[in-house]
């Protein structure tokens, strides 16, 4: 059992070292770090990174240092040294840039934001209508599949992520669903089972069924991630993707493939 998504101190986690013996404690072969990072140049994007620090590509060499240090003293654990990257296409030239200079293991890509809301902010989306809520949708799905086709990532992060967003949550389609998974046919990057959500009260597994059904009969592999930032969600959510893994009959892949 591997975790390739999970985050620590130099994004929204907790320390690395807590995070790596939970993972050991959980009984984890390897753990990968994919602290948040945002390189967009536009003005929203620098304000979101400086309020959430999400600024791993100032930080990354000395966590990578931290990360080397862990390798050495800890046995019996691979520790990945990664990245999840807020995607927009209109960063995809700071984006490459950043990631050929920082040479991580593996990227995740993940679609936070579209046109400036925030797709996990509730109150982003009070004033909309129905129909605006449903063109904001696809405006997801068009950004996704833009970040898949772009090749700059090995995952695509939670690839449903609207799912979190009560107003949001059902309104994407088969069609939304048919489109993602012909890009991801094409493409060397592969979604992720996310399992952030799968034990609250809402019991949100990334991909939703039906999304996961259409990805399957399109033959796409996928990977896992706990998306853990706290050193009790890793053994937990450890288990649920084991168990579902075991029912739906899934061999993941390794974004290092």
């Amino acid at each position: 059992m591997r975790d390739f998504h999970a985050h620590s101190n130099y994004s929204d986690g907790r320390f690395l070292s807590r995070m790596v013996r939970a993972a050991q404690e959980a009984g984890l072969e390897a753990f990968g770090f994919t602290d948040h990072c945002s390189v967009s140049s536009r003005e929203a994007m620098q304000h979101a990174r400086a309020s959430m620090g999400f600024n791993l590509d100032i930080t990354y060499e000395r966590r990578r240092d931290s990360i080397e240090r862990l390798r050495r003293e800890v046995s019996g654990i691979e520790i990945y040294d990664a990245v999840e990257m807020d995607y927009d296409p209109r960063d995809e030239s700071e984006i490459s840039d950043f990631l050929t200079e920082a040479a991580f293991d593996y990227a995740l890509g993940s679609v936070h934001s579209v046109d400036g809301l925030n797709v996990q902010y509730p109150s982003d989306f009070e004033e909309m209508s129905s129909n605006e809520l449903d063109r904001f949708v696809d405006r997801y799905f068009e950004n996704l599949v833009s970040l898949i086709e772009s090749e700059l990532f090995d995952v695509a992060a939670h690839p449903d992520l609207i799912e979190r967003t009560p107003v949001l949550r059902g309104r994407a389609t088969e069609t939304h669903y048919r489109r993602a998974a012909r890009a991801f046919a094409d493409s060397r990057t592969v979604p992720e089972i996310n399992a952030g959500r799968a034990l609250r009260e809402e019991g949100i597994v990334h991909p939703s069924s039906p999304f996961l059904d259409i990805l399957r009969e399109h033959g796409t592999r996928v990977t896992i991630g706990t998306d853990a930032h706290h050193p009790d969600e890793v053994g937990e959510r450890a288990v649920f993707l084991d168990n579902f893994l075991q029912e739906t009959g899934i061999e993941p892949v390794t974004p290092l493939d």
